[in-house]
């Protein structure tokens, strides 16, 4: 185990830092999702006014 620690560890490091890019990814996408809700739930309040 010893030979290969430097490489195990190498390649944990990797995984953990494609796990929290993952995350991050997912994170920005929510915001941006909740923002365009947002906008949608506006504009559709917008049509609803204009039509009553």
């Amino acid at each position: 185990m010893r030979i290969y620690a430097d490489l195990i560890r190498w390649d944990f490091e990797i995984y953990i830092a494609d796990v929290q890019n993952y995350f991050r990814c997912l994170d920005e996408e929510r915001a941006r999702a909740f923002v365009e809700a947002r906008e949608v739930a506006e504009e559709y309040g917008q049509f609803v006014r204009m039509v009553e």
